[in-house]
């Protein structure tokens, strides 16, 4: 499965896996404890992590508008100092990895192929 990371097509570990939903557990638990007001009502959706551990992306959804989900992004970066921390006293690892936040926009993708999906539909219904 590749999401347009570089190191996307790398196979991954049971390893990678199993790391990646601890981190996303972990993450899912302290992000909505950020005191930072910026930061909106976020789901995280996953965690993929580099086969060396070394990088972490963790994807969310956020409710609000543009603006709202821009501060969002920019109160998620600002807070990932913190959150390596948490991360580190909660799980046993040589590295803590960087920490990369991206919004998952899988929802939206969806909502827009079932739109197009509808009005081809519609075309089709209207030509019978």
């Amino acid at each position: 499965m590749t999401d347009g990371t570089p190191w996307a097509s790398r196979e991954r570990t049971p390893r990678t896996e199993r790391v990646s939903e601890e981190f996303r557990e972990v993450f899912a638990e302290e992000i909505p404890k950020l005191k930072d007001p910026r930061v909106g009502f976020v789901t995280v959706t996953g965690v993929h992590v580099t086969p060396d551990l070394r990088r972490a992306v963790v994807f969310y959804t956020v409710l609000g508008e543009e603006g709202e989900r821009k501060a969002t992004a920019a109160g998620l970066r600002s807070a990932s100092g913190h959150l390596r921390q948490v991360l580190g006293h909660q799980v046993r690892l040589k590295f803590l990895p960087e920490l990369v936040f991206e919004e998952d926009e899988t929802m939206e993708r969806a909502e827009r192929v079932d739109e197009l999906l509808r009005r081809i539909k519609g075309d089709d219904d209207q030509g019978t």
